[in-house]
């Protein structure tokens, strides 16, 4: 399969998008050759804006734009999204809900040799506890693209959590559609196992699926690439065949995407569940897929934790 990392799917979108809507503008914090919005600059230079390092200051800038009728969309690292600029995340685009979109690029321990610095593991706990804000993570460069026009349509706050590494396309049906909010099945199992997947994981779990099936367990996989607002009717649905369910995320479990399906769960359906996910712990500077290994994300660590947890129950 083709493989491309979301950051670059996000650049060429932005153009795309941007020749179609003149209300569209990039913001950046002298990272755009990283982010990919210098696509943008190349073909539109006079609705490419570069704040310099003051991640701050660009999120209210960007405020400013959809205050007055433009649609921003403001990238940085994820860590300095998240981080440096929460302030202004929440008190003047959450609180004034305001239609910006943060695409925020190099997510998680993907990242690599940058280490745990530069490694956002809290990112999504974070920008789902504001409220009002739709948070979205594309598992490849196809969701990617489709993401950031569905975005620009809808009127609000957007958190878009992108990554460095290039990601196989998973989602190559003709008929594949992304919609905010909707989940999308991937594999229908024959077990009572269900694998919620989100972002770079997504790629991860499918690979696993066929060690799982060589050892007789055949688990359904579902692509949640809106973690806020979840999919609460397919989650509910797949979690009332399932005696237990499995969250995958390249995140700390701590208020992560697996938070998210508990809480879901625990209110209307109590079901069993593994967390997949960076365990209380911060990255470290290594290759992208090595780390994977390193911290039980990758499809073979994935699905060895799958099976000793149905051995265990």
């Amino acid at each position: 399969m083709a493989k491309i990392a979301t950051r670059e799917a996000y650049g060429k979108a932005l153009v795309e998008l941007a020749l179609e809507n003149e209300k569209v503008v990039a913001l950046d914090a002298d990272l755009a050759a990283s982010t990919k919005t210098v696509e943008l600059k190349k073909v539109l230079p006079e609705r490419h804006f570069d704040m310099g390092i003051a991640e701050a200051d660009m999120m209210d800038t960007a405020a400013g734009f959809a205050a007055n009728g433009k649609i921003p969309f403001a990238s940085t690292f994820a860590i300095f999204a998240s981080g440096r600029a929460y302030d202004q995340i929440r008190n003047t685009i959450g609180y004034g809900h305001l239609n910006v979109k943060i695409c925020a690029t190099h997510a998680g321990l993907t990242v690599g040799e940058d280490g745990a610095t530069h490694q956002a593991l809290e990112d999504l706990a974070l920008m789902r506890a504001i409220p009002g804000m739709t948070v979205i993570q594309p598992a490849d460069g196809r969701e990617t693209r489709e993401c950031i026009q569905a975005i620009a349509r809808f009127e609000g706050p957007c958190y878009v959590r992108l990554g460095r590494a290039a990601v196989e396309d998973i989602n190559t049906s003709d008929d594949y559609h992304f919609e905010i909010g909707k989940g999308v099945v991937i594999h229908e199992g024959t077990s009572p196992v269900t694998i919620f997947a989100t972002g770079v994981e997504v790629a991860e779990c499918i690979k696993a699926l066929p060690l799982l099936q060589q050892k007789g367990l055949d688990p359904n996989l579902i692509n949640i690439h809106t973690i806020k607002p979840l999919d609460e009717e397919l989650i509910l649905k797949y979690a009332a065949r399932s005696k237990f369910i499995v969250t995958a995320e390249e995140h700390t479990i701590k208020g992560g995407f697996g938070s998210a399906i508990a809480e879901v769960t625990a209110a209307h359906h109590p079901v069993r569940q593994l967390f997949i996910g960076v365990n209380d712990v911060f990255g470290e500077s290594g290759k992208a897929y090595e780390l994977l290994v390193k911290y039980g994300l990758s499809a073979d660590k994935i699905a060895q934790r799958i099976l000793d947890f149905q051995e265990n129950l």
